[in-house]
């Protein structure tokens, strides 16, 4: 087994808003079911702003925000309307077509409130792909938390180290908060074909391979790699089963064909997805 290493891109969504974009990657398209991978901020805002993404849609995936600092509300077409705090878990599963917003409560608009974070999306197995879309969020208290030597870990979504996430999920795969403390060591989940590790905060060893804050390695094959900690460090795990065949991805949809691309493009266009309740005189319009 030898680590690939992932050197993202930094894009400014506008706003002095910068994500780190990690996958999808030329040399990783996607790990187990991870098709895609942002850092998002660490940003402080103006006084009186906020994150403001306004209705757009997905097809095929299902979308986890994971938060280590701040607060987003969501609002989608089923209804929901969550606000999601550092430890929670909001997992969408967009299925055949579903509409969402991304905003900085009105309340939070104050005193440059912080917004830091990652968010993925999973590709849904091709035998479920074009199920009915459903929103779930687990408050931080039901997500199972794991201590080893050194580590304090979260299990976000999935099953690995010994705990399985109540989130619900459609193929074998991990999703994990690790929190360790210098030359903390961890052996990557073994009933998982691929395995990835991004550095939030301080530096490690993922086998053989050297990672700094905001840098990215991805294994496949062989033996679980192993994770050391080289100092303190916050670090986020995922990976799974290989996925069932490759995917297309344009915009916000991912499918397993073309075909299921251009439906989805063509109903954004003429407005046949549902709208948002409580955000309905918004929306992205489809890119030229």
């Amino acid at each position: 087994m030898t680590a690939i290493s992932i050197d993202g891109k930094t894009r400014d969504l506008g706003g002095g808003f910068v994500v780190r974009r990690m996958l999808p990657h030329l040399k990783a398209r996607h790990v187990g079911p991870f098709v895609f991978f942002d850092q998002m901020g660490p940003v402080a805002f103006d006084d009186d702003a906020g994150l403001d993404v306004r209705p757009h849609p997905h097809i095929g995936l299902a979308t986890v925000t994971w938060l280590f600092d701040g607060v987003i509300r969501h609002r989608d077409s089923l209804g929901s309307a969550v606000d999601i705090h550092p430890g929670d878990v909001n997992w969408m599963t967009a299925g055949r077509g579903i509409v969402h917003s991304e905003r900085t409560p009105p309340e939070a608009r104050h005193d440059h409130e912080t917004l830091h974070g990652i968010q993925v999306w999973v590709a849904l197995p091709v035998s479920h792909e074009r199920i009915e879309p459903e929103f779930h969020h687990h408050p931080a208290a039901e997500l199972p938390k794991v201590e080893r030597d050194g580590a304090r870990l979260v299990v976000i979504a999935g099953e690995a180290f010994g705990a399985t996430s109540p989130v619900r999920v459609f193929a074998p795969m991990f999703f994990v908060e690790a929190r360790l403390e210098a030359g903390a060591r961890l052996q990557m989940p073994e009933q998982h074909a691929e395995w990835g590790a991004y550095v939030v905060k301080g530096a490690a060893r993922f086998g053989d391979v050297e990672l700094g804050a905001l840098d990215m390695a991805v294994a496949h094959d062989g033996a679980p790699p192993e994770l050391e900690a080289k100092e303190p460090s916050l670090i986020m795990l995922f990976g799974g089963a290989p996925l069932d065949g490759e995917r297309h991805l344009w915009w916000n949809f991912v499918a397993s064909s073309q075909e299921l691309i251009d439906a989805a493009k063509a109903d954004w266009a003429a407005g046949r997805f549902p709208l948002v309740p409580g955000d309905e005189y918004e929306r992205i319009p489809l890119p030229e």
